[in-house]
């Protein structure tokens, strides 16, 4: 006897009926990001977003778009403010022109190691948590770039020899080096620096090893100063609408996975930072370490940058430094 044609769509819609609630129960997360998907970070991040699938079952899917696809670096952590991603990966120092503190990091020979970047972090999370959530946000975890240093397309010196340079910057920080030692600067993000430098836009920057291999700078440059000057941050950022959406243990495995990234991306900085000056040198650039002029002059930059600093970015800024300055 044939089974009804009722019975039938029943029956298949019970045996169903999982797959139809783990769909209905999985959240859909976007995460934009400004670097290559083959930079550290981006790797990084992938991993990130792999632990989190894991560990939730699938019931929370990040897509990680990397290299500006889906918001440009300096569009994303609005994106995420706004919930048009509701994660997001950003240069923290990028934002200090509305919150000074956010450009700590980026203060030349500040904290220029990868323990004092660590420390710095330490004592800067405080401050970004309180911050972050007047915004909406919450902050996962950091990871800092391996230590920056000058690209540059003719042997140097001193800082004089960068006068009338067109230099790369992508922060106020970097804007403010320029005008400092009488570089011209020109506002360039990483993913268009390739570009840039092909057209003559750029001749000179300050950046890791990193972005200099990432880029493929040594087609066009030749030079690099190893002069160690910070070690600027990544922050992956959520909204925190959403974070709050989670039930408690898909937050508690987002933040152990966080907990994790931090960690193993310290570690991959690390490896970045020598592997990508094996990889400049292979390609022909010349890894040049700093003469005692251009080490006092670009010191002497980082003084006055500090001390015009801390005349602006008020009590916050002062605990900051201060903090970090303890032994």
């Amino acid at each position: 006897m044939k089974q009804p044609l009722r019975s039938i769509a029943t029956t298949l819609a019970i045996a169903l009926s999982p797959f139809a609630t783990d769909a209905i129960a999985q959240t859909k997360w976007d995460l934009p990001a400004g670097y290559p998907a083959t930079n550290f970070h981006s790797v990084n991040l992938t991993e990130f977003a792999n632990d989190v699938d894991k560990a939730t079952g699938g019931k929370l899917k990040i897509t990680v778009h990397a290299n500006g696809a889906l918001f440009k670096a300096p569009e994303i952590k609005r994106a995420v403010q706004g919930g048009q991603a509701q994660i997001g990966e950003i240069l923290v120092s990028n934002f200090s022109n509305e919150w000074l503190p956010f450009g700590a990091d980026a203060l030349p020979f500040l904290a220029d190691s990868y323990d004092e970047a660590v420390k710095l972090w330490r004592i800067q999370k405080p401050f970004f948590e309180k911050k972050l959530a007047e915004q909406g946000m919450v902050p996962l975890y950091a990871v800092p770039w391996p230590p920056q240093g000058i690209y540059v397309k003719k042997p140097i010196n001193s800082a004089a020899d960068l006068k009338g340079v067109k230099w790369r910057a992508y922060n106020p920080q970097t804007s403010r080096i320029a005008e400092l030692v009488g570089a011209q600067p020109v506002t360039i993000q990483a993913a268009e620096l390739s570009q840039a430098m092909a057209t003559g836009v750029v001749e000179s920057y300050m950046s890791s090893g990193s972005t200099g291999f990432d880029t493929k700078t040594y087609e066009h440059i030749k030079y690099w100063y190893d002069t160690q000057a910070w070690l600027p941050k990544n922050l992956v950022i959520v909204n925190k609408a959403a974070m709050d959406a989670l039930d408690g243990p898909t937050r508690a495995a987002v933040l152990k996975a966080a907990a994790d990234a931090e960690v193993r991306g310290l570690a991959a900085s690390k490896r970045a930072n020598t592997e990508s000056l094996d990889k400049l040198k292979a390609n022909g650039m010349n890894i040049v370490p700093p003469s005692a002029q251009l080490k006092a002059d670009m010191k002497k930059v980082g003084d006055t940058m500090l001390t015009e600093w801390l005349d602006k970015a008020g009590a916050e800024g002062k605990g900051m430094v201060d903090a970090f300055r303890k032994p």
